[in-house]
């Protein structure tokens, strides 16, 4: 599952303090189709198509009944128009869209003098203990070696912490092949924010902080980096999900793949996992989209808080991180669901 903590990597360095502000208690109110800014040109098709790969998984009978019924549908659009209400769930706090990825390590399955840095296995004591070692104790003890608990070796220390961070990620292997990793458990401690401690110690200002310009600081910085590392006492284990083809994203908290630029974490107090949701991202490159709610994350909590997924490798990343902007979401709910949100006076 991917945790989308990408949004919370740096702790409030690089985000507004959306996430920590006191939230009320929600308002629903229901809009028409024609309020969606965008609406009547968006790709219907390619959202139906995604609210198919997780909606037979969705609980309630209401939800199912609607999956049976898309799959027959020919006319995304009017499926939509004819099954669903928008509802605008409010809870006081602004909208705030981020974006995650799926890091793309190089690696081996066998360790060489290129790839050196193992990706751990849970070991069955961290499961048993909370918490148990620190990332410092875990790195430079013996309780992990030569016990066969690594599941690849990869070249890039640093870029093995950003796949803690993000929880999963896909490992290019020597030939083409991939291996794909997801969270796997975690040894209890905090996660502390190394961005956050680069802006304590004055090295940086608040907005001059990324995951690149972190990267790139240790590894100019080797010695100070391997410390400013050990700052975060949090580990996370994975485990192989190589099941899932190399060509579909990574696993979301409904165990489906999520889908580049249609998939979105949510906070699941407020928008059902399965849900279609209407995106409205506005700033430099505004989405109108409509997306569908396949994932979580620490991060992700409010009405108006969502985290968009942007895909694999580099690329997605940098543009995953460049995005912190204020819109609205509408979540698509089955008609009678959404009426029973509102308030006696307003049915």
């Amino acid at each position: 599952m991917i945790k989308a903590l990408w949004a919370a990597a740096f702790a409030g360095v690089v985000m507004s303090g959306t996430d920590t502000e006191a939230q009320g208690e929600p308002v629903h109110r229901l809009l028409d189709f024609q309020e969606l800014d965008g609406w009547e040109d968006d790709d219907h098709r390619a959202a139906l198509d995604v609210f198919l790969t997780t909606c037979r998984d969705m609980k309630d009978p209401d939800w199912r009944a609607l999956c049976a019924a898309a799959a027959d549908q020919s006319d995304a659009k009017a499926f939509f128009e004819l099954f669903f209400r928008p509802v605008l769930i409010e809870d006081g706090a602004d909208a705030l869209f981020t974006g995650y990825f799926e890091p793309e390590l190089e690696g081996a399955r066998e360790p060489s003098d290129r790839y050196r840095y193992p990706i751990y296995a849970l070991p069955p004591e961290a499961r048993e203990a909370s918490p148990w070692l620190t990332r410092r104790d875990i790195l430079s003890g013996e309780d992990m070696r030569d016990r066969g608990l690594e599941i690849a070796w990869v070249d890039d220390p640093v870029e093995l912490f950003f796949l803690q961070v993000q929880g999963s990620g896909r490992v290019r292997l020597p030939g083409g092949g991939f291996l794909r990793v997801g969270y796997g458990g975690a040894n209890g401690h905090p996660y502390r924010s190394i961005g956050k401690e680069l802006v304590r110690r004055g090295v940086y200002e608040p907005h001059q902080v990324s995951a690149q310009v972190i990267k790139n600081w240790v590894r100019r910085n080797p010695e100070e980096g391997e410390e400013l590392l050990f700052h975060n006492p949090s580990y996370v284990f994975f485990r192989e999900v190589s099941e899932v083809p190399a060509h579909l994203g990574p696993l979301g908290a409904m165990n489906r793949s999520v889908t580049t630029g249609r998939s979105i974490a949510v906070d699941p107090a407020h928008t059902p996992l399965g849900a279609p949701v209407w995106v409205e991202k506005d700033g430099a490159d505004p989405i109108r989209r409509l997306m569908v709610a396949q994932d979580t994350g620490s991060a992700i909590k409010g009405a108006q808080r969502a985290d968009i997924f942007f895909g694999t490798g580099d690329q997605a990343g940098l543009a995953a991180g460049r995005l912190k902007d204020p819109g609205r979401m509408i979540v698509l709910m089955p008609i009678q669901r959404a009426y029973a949100l509102l308030p006696e006076n307003v049915q």
